[in-house]
Protein backbone atom coordinates (compact mmCIF):
# COMPACT_ATOMS: atom_id res chain seq x y z
CA UNK A 1 0.00 0.00 0.00
CA UNK A 2 2.62 2.54 1.06
CA UNK A 3 4.94 1.95 -2.41
CA UNK A 4 0.95 2.23 -4.53
CA UNK A 5 0.70 5.58 -2.63
CA UNK A 6 4.30 6.88 -3.38
CA UNK A 7 3.27 6.19 -7.27
CA UNK A 8 0.29 8.08 -6.90
CA UNK A 9 2.41 10.75 -5.86
CA UNK A 10 4.93 10.68 -8.69
CA UNK A 11 1.95 10.60 -11.39
CA UNK A 12 -0.07 13.64 -9.05
CA UNK A 13 3.63 15.46 -9.14
CA UNK A 14 4.28 14.76 -13.09
CA UNK A 15 0.26 15.57 -14.05
CA UNK A 16 0.51 18.70 -11.76
CA UNK A 17 3.27 19.87 -14.48
CA UNK A 18 1.61 18.90 -17.53
CA UNK A 19 -1.57 20.73 -16.71
CA UNK A 20 0.63 23.71 -15.87
CA UNK A 21 2.19 23.27 -19.19
CA UNK A 22 -1.41 23.42 -20.74
CA UNK A 23 -2.54 26.16 -19.47
CA UNK A 24 0.79 27.71 -20.18
CA UNK A 25 0.15 27.05 -23.49
CA UNK A 26 -2.95 28.32 -23.86
CA UNK A 27 -1.67 31.48 -22.14
CA UNK A 28 1.00 32.24 -24.96
CA UNK A 29 -1.50 30.72 -28.21
CA UNK A 30 -3.48 34.10 -27.57
CA UNK A 31 -0.14 36.42 -27.83
CA UNK A 32 0.21 34.78 -31.87
CA UNK A 33 -0.40 37.19 -34.05
CA UNK A 34 -3.64 36.98 -36.29
CA UNK A 35 -1.61 36.65 -39.82
CA UNK A 36 -0.63 32.85 -38.20
CA UNK A 37 -3.88 32.29 -39.37
CA UNK A 38 -3.77 32.41 -42.66
CA UNK A 39 -0.61 31.22 -42.74
CA UNK A 40 -1.92 27.73 -40.70
CA UNK A 41 -4.57 27.86 -43.78
CA UNK A 42 -2.00 28.01 -46.20
CA UNK A 43 -0.04 25.11 -44.46
CA UNK A 44 -3.07 22.81 -44.57
CA UNK A 45 -3.86 23.75 -48.12
CA UNK A 46 -0.51 22.81 -49.42
CA UNK A 47 -0.78 19.63 -47.34
CA UNK A 48 -4.12 18.54 -48.95
CA UNK A 49 -2.54 18.97 -52.08
CA UNK A 50 0.51 16.85 -51.24
CA UNK A 51 -1.85 14.43 -49.67
CA UNK A 52 -3.66 13.94 -53.11
CA UNK A 53 -0.87 13.24 -55.10
CA UNK A 54 1.38 11.65 -53.09
CA UNK A 55 0.11 9.37 -49.98
CA UNK A 56 2.95 8.18 -48.73
CA UNK A 57 4.12 11.58 -48.01
CA UNK A 58 3.62 11.07 -44.21
CA UNK A 59 6.70 9.11 -43.63
CA UNK A 60 6.64 6.32 -41.17
CA UNK A 61 10.23 7.97 -39.69
CA UNK A 62 8.42 11.16 -39.32
CA UNK A 63 5.33 9.41 -37.33
CA UNK A 64 8.23 7.56 -35.27
CA UNK A 65 9.16 10.62 -33.82
CA UNK A 66 6.01 11.98 -33.33
CA UNK A 67 4.91 8.63 -30.99
CA UNK A 68 8.16 7.83 -29.44
CA UNK A 69 9.38 11.20 -28.50
CA UNK A 70 8.52 12.01 -25.29
CA UNK A 71 8.00 8.51 -24.13
CA UNK A 72 11.46 7.61 -25.01
CA UNK A 73 12.94 10.41 -23.65
CA UNK A 74 10.74 10.06 -19.61
CA UNK A 75 12.42 6.09 -20.23
CA UNK A 76 16.13 7.39 -21.03
CA UNK A 77 15.58 9.81 -18.06
CA UNK A 78 15.28 7.22 -15.89
CA UNK A 79 18.93 5.93 -16.17
CA UNK A 80 20.41 9.73 -14.65
CA UNK A 81 19.83 11.38 -11.50
CA UNK A 82 19.35 14.63 -13.46
CA UNK A 83 16.22 13.21 -14.15
CA UNK A 84 14.78 14.48 -11.16
CA UNK A 85 14.51 17.83 -12.53
CA UNK A 86 14.49 16.93 -16.49
CA UNK A 87 11.15 14.62 -16.07
CA UNK A 88 9.30 17.18 -14.53
CA UNK A 89 10.29 19.92 -17.42
CA UNK A 90 9.76 17.30 -20.32
CA UNK A 91 6.09 16.89 -18.78
CA UNK A 92 5.31 20.29 -18.05
CA UNK A 93 7.14 20.68 -22.07
CA UNK A 94 4.59 18.29 -23.10
CA UNK A 95 1.58 19.50 -22.22
CA UNK A 96 2.38 23.51 -23.10
CA UNK A 97 3.28 22.32 -27.25
CA UNK A 98 0.42 19.98 -27.20
CA UNK A 99 -1.73 23.06 -25.39
CA UNK A 100 -0.21 25.73 -27.96
CA UNK A 101 -1.12 23.41 -31.21
CA UNK A 102 -4.54 23.13 -30.33
CA UNK A 103 -5.63 26.76 -29.21
CA UNK A 104 -3.47 27.76 -32.31
CA UNK A 105 -5.73 25.56 -34.56
CA UNK A 106 -9.27 26.60 -32.71
CA UNK A 107 -8.22 30.19 -32.86
CA UNK A 108 -7.65 30.12 -36.82
CA UNK A 109 -10.39 27.87 -37.62
CA UNK A 110 -13.34 28.48 -35.11
CA UNK A 111 -15.06 25.58 -34.27
CA UNK A 112 -13.79 23.52 -37.25
CA UNK A 113 -10.51 23.98 -35.37
CA UNK A 114 -11.56 21.43 -32.82
CA UNK A 115 -12.48 18.71 -35.00
CA UNK A 116 -9.29 20.04 -37.02
CA UNK A 117 -7.50 19.20 -34.08
CA UNK A 118 -9.07 16.27 -32.73
CA UNK A 119 -8.11 14.90 -36.53
CA UNK A 120 -4.31 15.95 -35.88
CA UNK A 121 -3.60 15.08 -32.28
CA UNK A 122 -6.16 12.59 -30.94
CA UNK A 123 -5.31 9.40 -31.61
CA UNK A 124 -1.22 10.48 -31.27
CA UNK A 125 -2.77 11.63 -27.63
CA UNK A 126 -4.64 8.88 -26.82
CA UNK A 127 -1.71 6.47 -27.39
CA UNK A 128 1.23 8.79 -26.20
CA UNK A 129 -0.28 9.84 -23.18
CA UNK A 130 -0.94 6.92 -20.73
CA UNK A 131 2.86 5.50 -22.52
CA UNK A 132 4.22 8.42 -21.39
CA UNK A 133 3.17 8.60 -17.77
CA UNK A 134 3.44 4.83 -17.42
CA UNK A 135 7.33 5.15 -18.21
CA UNK A 136 7.86 8.41 -16.56
CA UNK A 137 6.13 7.62 -13.54
CA UNK A 138 8.70 4.70 -12.75
CA UNK A 139 11.87 6.39 -14.32
CA UNK A 140 11.34 9.16 -11.65
CA UNK A 141 11.31 6.81 -9.04
CA UNK A 142 14.68 5.40 -10.35
CA UNK A 143 15.95 8.89 -11.32
CA UNK A 144 15.73 9.88 -7.56
CA UNK A 145 17.04 6.54 -6.51
CA UNK A 146 20.54 7.53 -8.39
CA UNK A 147 20.33 11.10 -6.92
CA UNK A 148 19.87 9.61 -3.43
CA UNK A 149 22.83 7.51 -4.15
CA UNK A 150 25.14 10.34 -6.06
CA UNK A 151 24.66 13.23 -2.86
CA UNK A 152 24.38 10.34 -0.20
CA UNK A 153 21.48 10.11 1.09
CA UNK A 154 20.40 6.69 2.46
CA UNK A 155 23.34 5.41 3.87
CA UNK A 156 21.43 2.37 4.68
CA UNK A 157 20.95 1.41 1.40
CA UNK A 158 24.13 3.27 -0.45
CA UNK A 159 25.95 0.19 -1.74
CA UNK A 160 22.59 -1.34 -3.20
CA UNK A 161 22.20 -0.54 -6.96
CA UNK A 162 19.24 0.59 -8.58
CA UNK A 163 16.86 -1.93 -9.92
CA UNK A 164 16.20 -2.09 -13.40
CA UNK A 165 14.75 -5.48 -13.76
CA UNK A 166 12.86 -7.88 -15.96
CA UNK A 167 9.84 -5.49 -14.86
CA UNK A 168 11.28 -2.60 -16.35
CA UNK A 169 11.83 -3.90 -19.88
CA UNK A 170 8.64 -5.78 -20.15
CA UNK A 171 6.87 -2.08 -19.39
CA UNK A 172 9.45 -0.72 -22.50
CA UNK A 173 8.66 -3.56 -24.90
CA UNK A 174 4.78 -4.23 -23.97
CA UNK A 175 4.34 -0.05 -24.45
CA UNK A 176 6.93 0.72 -27.79
CA UNK A 177 4.72 -2.17 -28.95
CA UNK A 178 1.46 -0.18 -28.22
CA UNK A 179 2.73 3.47 -29.18
CA UNK A 180 4.41 0.97 -32.91
CA UNK A 181 0.61 -0.55 -33.26
CA UNK A 182 -0.53 3.23 -32.63
CA UNK A 183 1.29 4.96 -34.82
CA UNK A 184 0.62 2.48 -37.78
CA UNK A 185 -3.20 3.28 -37.10
CA UNK A 186 -2.39 6.74 -37.42
CA UNK A 187 -0.63 6.64 -40.50
CA UNK A 188 -3.94 4.72 -42.06
CA UNK A 189 -6.61 6.55 -40.60
CA UNK A 190 -5.41 10.14 -39.99
CA UNK A 191 -4.62 11.20 -43.31
CA UNK A 192 -8.49 10.02 -44.84
CA UNK A 193 -10.04 11.97 -41.79
CA UNK A 194 -8.20 15.26 -42.23
CA UNK A 195 -8.61 14.70 -45.82
CA UNK A 196 -12.06 14.48 -45.38
CA UNK A 197 -12.38 17.90 -42.90
CA UNK A 198 -10.21 19.64 -45.18
CA UNK A 199 -11.86 19.17 -48.55
CA UNK A 200 -15.05 20.28 -46.48
CA UNK A 201 -13.34 23.48 -45.02
CA UNK A 202 -10.84 25.21 -47.04
CA UNK A 203 -13.07 24.45 -50.64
Amino acid sequence: MAEWRRQLFRLLFLALFFFSGIILGQVFSRHVPDAAGDELSRYLTDFLKVEQEDPASRTALSAALLYFRYPLSAFLLGFASIGVLLLPLLTGAFGFFLSFSVCCFTAAFGPDGVLLALAVFGLRCAVTLPCYFLLAVPSLERSMALACLSFGFGKGRRAAPVDYGREWWRRLAVLSGALLAGMCADLMLTPWFLRQLLERMLT
